[in-house]
């Protein structure tokens, strides 16, 4: 059996049961600045855009931004998560953007569709890293831009043992009192130190035929802003 599927199913899964209450547990895991940090990582796509994908939406935190930050674009919120989008269309407010069930791998949108990809916390959820960011730059127009916020290891440093204890300890503590599931807040932490930091990272996107790579990083080093652009 494929590995990454494996890792795709158990992803789905996961978000599908601690769906009722992922947004208030990034509020509290964050301290309330998972909000200003979607509000940075839409701002890196530009200016206004046309259609703007939000993929990884979960529920719809981004995508709601994007409209807010641009209200003539039209945004796609696109998930594999039934549970999350459930969630995200209850969300108040308008307007709204238009949800679609899909994996990220797996796009089912034409080429050059989109002017802009933002994404947040997917990348590192994903079977299949390059076959995901291969789908989100086939998808952009030729000068479209594309953004993403994504957790990475804490470089090294004084403060890094307290990081690792506030994520080994900390949140899954929160996740087993606030989600009543501490397993998938004990993901969070070992799907973090495993991921890319952001040169490895940057390196990865410019294989996928982005250019105007950089990024980030915000709260101590654990979190970053990562922008890119399709080549005109």
């Amino acid at each position: 059996m494929n590995p990454a599927d494996d890792k795709s199913r158990f992803v789905r899964r996961m978000f599908d049961r601690i769906a009722g209450r992922y947004d208030l547990l990034n509020r509290v895991m964050t301290l309330g600045q998972d909000q200003s940090w979607r509000r940075q990582t839409v701002a890196a796509l530009g200016p206004p855009l046309g259609r703007v994908l939000d993929l990884g939406a979960g529920t719809g935190d981004l995508a709601f931004e994007v409209m807010r930050q641009s209200p003539s674009s039209t945004v796609v919120a696109a998930d594999f998560s039934a549970g999350m989008m459930q969630v995200g269309r209850q969300r108040p407010g308008q307007p709204r953007p238009h949800w679609v069930l899909a994996d990220a791998q797996r796009l089912p949108f034409a080429d050059a569709s989109f002017d802009g990809v933002v994404s947040g916390f997917l990348l590192r959820n994903v079977g299949d890293l390059p076959l995901a960011l291969a789908e989100q730059v086939r998808v952009l127009t030729p000068g479209g831009r594309w953004a993403s916020l994504e957790t990475t290891p804490p470089a090294r440093g004084l403060l890094r043992p307290l990081v690792w204890l506030h994520f080994r300890l900390v949140i899954p503590t929160l996740g087993r009192l606030i989600a009543g599931d501490a397993q998938a807040y004990q993901y969070l932490p070992s799907s973090t130190e495993g991921f890319l930091p952001p040169e490895d990272l940057a390196n990865r996107l410019r294989q996928a035929g982005l250019q105007q790579v950089s990024s980030e990083r915000l709260m101590l080093g654990t979190v970053a802003i990562h922008r890119g652009r399709r080549p005109a």
